[in-house]
């Protein structure tokens, strides 16, 4: 029988050969290994964690909060300090892990861009600042491995040819064909620069600032497993691959969702699991759905996928009164397997993404979705299309902002509307993830477009930490009210055994107004049916459609009223959500 150290040998060595299959080496792939375990520090057997199959390191207790480390500012205080005081002011009971977007030095996209890995961004705070919030929150650190800032070292040694990072960047001929290249964005590809070796032109998925990593190069790998390593070291257990789909690039193909990307994704959980055994992946591809659930692998690759069909489904079942749909979506949806999970959300820092839509909504009605979202103050991000037009690819708007109304116009339910879609989501198969700007219920920010000419800062506003205080303190404003309902459904969902991360779900069928799926806990004592009304109007729902067993007593756990099963019909409310459960 092989040892756990022969084990994991066998194991990175496969990755590595399918990673670097058609690739010329200079290192031998048994070396390569070597220098993977080593960096990672597992390359003894007393340093190697046994990893548990199919194991769930989470439950219904964990809920994640998505922030910039300066989403909330106060004067003469490090900003990370500042989030960590609001975190234990007002998401105590309700939140237990925080995903903190890129706090390392950066030159554009708000962080994406990253200049240095290794360093917390001095005008956050310090690694002591990130440190001290991973002693009481689970903490997700993006690992950006796509690209980097060009005016980071490497890029300025690649432009130098000598030094660490000089061949870290993929670089191909001006005359290269790369029609078939699927891109989120419509600027040039390849990037001219001038480097003491000549005329270069550099692969730039994103930007122009965003200079691509070419993973044929080992060093690249390595230099990565390093960065994990450090950010292990520092307590973080979450890490969320940005970009990830687009790592590995072979001209002549659509250089998106290769099979040398999945396998790397494969090789960095094998070995971030041999360190650690709670720390997990989650994968950040924002793509059509069924190449998205390709990244759970034979529950081998990603621990979590981010649910990007659930954003424009959900807000378009909102806004159109109608969940046919979101309900068609959720019924082809295969269980997670455990080990892995769904990351749930509907709003973050960049905006409702469209190619996740892509062949679930059609194009009327993607572009009544679009229509409806501008008429209430969003912005639209647009794409390259295969065949060369431009299309919509991302909706930037507040969520606040989107849920104001519906397609005909704004209303007098928007903040019963926006509840509703947060109970839909904190009800579903899944870990939940809630951006700052949902649980304060921040409006749309044009100022900081202007300022910044860029369309996804309408939804990245920073706020005043006392005025902020003010406002929450104040019952009546729309942040103080937001903010007690979401962190009062928040605190029901966590002590809820059937809304654990893998617990069943089954979609109910009742008609296109009213959304439900029927929860159980995994050891099938607890059911929650949770039902949804859509639409602005009153909706009678047959109690006899949710087969809820006689014996039992049954209770809404929003209202804490109690189902009478000898009603034929309950009536919701405009946008009322139902948790139905038995009770002992």
């Amino acid at each position: 029988m092989l040892s756990i150290f022969e084990q994991l040998t066998e194991r990175v060595e496969h990755h590595l050969n399918v990673i670097y299959d058609d690739v010329d080496l200079s290192i031998s792939i048994s070396d390569l290994c070597h220098q993977l375990l080593t960096t990672m520090r597992i390359s003894q057997a007393n340093s190697i964690v046994e990893p548990k199959q199919h194991h769930n390191n989470w439950d219904q207790n964990d809920v994640l909060l998505i922030t910039y480390g300066d989403s909330i500012e106060k004067s003469g205080e490090k900003p990370l300090h500042t989030l960590h005081t609001f975190l234990k002011s007002y998401c105590a009971d309700s939140i237990n892990s925080v995903h903190i977007l890129p706090f390392f030095p950066y030159s554009s996209d708000d962080g994406f861009s990253v200049i240095d890995y290794s360093t917390v961004n001095e005008s956050l705070g310090n690694w002591d600042d990130i440190e001290a919030i991973t002693q009481d929150y689970r903490l997700m650190s993006d690992v950006v491995i796509n690209h980097c800032s060009s005016r980071s070292a490497w890029f300025t040694n690649f432009i130098k040819g000598e030094g660490p990072g000089h061949d870290f960047f993929y670089t191909a001929a001006p005359d290269t064909d790369v029609s078939n290249v699927v891109r989120p964005r419509t600027s040039d590809l390849l990037r001219l620069t001038e480097t003491e070796n000549g005329e270069k032109y550099v692969w730039c998925t994103f930007s122009h600032d965003q200079v691509d990593f070419d993973f044929t190069n080992p060093n690249v790998l390595d230099a990565f497993v390093s960065i994990i390593r450090q950010y292990l070291d520092t307590g973080i257990r979450l890490f969320r691959l940005d970009a990830v789909a687009f790592l590995w690039k072979t001209i002549g193909t659509s250089c998106i969702n290769l099979e040398q990307t999945h396998e790397t994704v494969r090789l960095l959980r094998t070995l971030i699991e041999h360190a650690v055994d709670d720390a997990v992946i989650i994968t950040e591809t924002n793509i059509p759905n069924r190449q998205n659930l390709t990244y759970f692998g034979n529950a081998n690759e990603a621990h979590g996928i981010y649910n990007f069909s659930l954003p424009p489904l959900l807000v378009n079942s909102l806004v159109t009164g109608s969940c046919k749909h979101l309900k068609a979506w959720l019924c082809s949806m295969p269980p997670a397997q455990n080990g892995t999970f769904f990351f749930n959300f509907i709003a973050s820092h960049d905006g409702i993404g469209l190619r996740p839509a892509e062949g679930l909504l059609d194009d009327k009605e993607l572009t009544t979705l679009v229509n409806t979202m501008q008429n209430f103050g969003g912005r639209i991000s647009w794409r390259k299309s295969e065949n060369g037009e431009q299309k919509a690819y991302e909706i930037n708007i507040a969520l606040y902002d989107a849920l104001q109304g519906t397609t005909k116009g704004e209303d007098k339910w928007g903040l019963e509307r926006f509840v509703c879609a947060h109970a839909v989501m904190f009800g579903l198969e899944g870990i939940p993830g809630v951006y700052i700007h949902s649980l304060l219920g921040t409006g749309n920010d044009y100022e900081k477009v202007r300022n910044t000419s860029q369309n996804r800062s309408i939804n990245r506003h920073k706020w005043d930490f006392d005025n902020l205080e003010t406002q929450l303190a104040d019952p009546n404003s729309q942040h103080a009210k937001v903010h007690s309902r979401m962190v009062e459904l928040l605190n029901i969902r966590r002590s809820q055994p059937a809304f654990h991360p893998n617990a069943t779900q089954f979609t109910l069928q009742l008609g296109e107004q009213l959304f439900g799926f029927w929860r159980q806990s995994l050891n099938r004592t607890q059911s929650i049916f949770c039902v949804h009304n859509m639409s602005s109007e009153p909706q009678d729902l047959r109690l006899s459609d949710l087969n809820l067993i006689g014996t039992d007593t049954w209770l809404d756990l929003i209202s804490n009223q109690p189902i009478n099963l000898e009603d034929l019909e309950y009536q919701l409310q405009p946008y009322q959500s139902l948790w139905i459960s038995n009770t002992p």
